[in-house]
């Protein structure tokens, strides 16, 4: 396997303890980090997305996958 395979692997697995991937783990991350900032406030997902890409190469509308998969709603 080449190492781009491996960490597709990676990705896709969720992980034992929580049963969440790379990527929503990181979104939570970014999420919660996001809304310390804000003081509580709730994040736009625009601002979010921005921030989630310095981190996962993913879509806008993958991201509205993983949100809903996650269980964060849009208020």
């Amino acid at each position: 396997m080449t190492p781009e395979q491996i960490d597709t692997l990676l990705e896709t697995i969720p992980d034992a303890r929580d049963g969440l991937t790379r990527t929503e783990r990181i979104i939570l991350y970014v999420l919660h980090e996001t809304q310390r900032e804000l003081k509580g406030r709730n994040v736009p997902t625009v601002m979010l997305y921005g921030r989630v890409v310095e981190y996962v190469n993913i879509s806008e509308a993958e991201l509205h996958v993983y949100l809903d998969r996650l269980g964060v709603s849009g208020g």
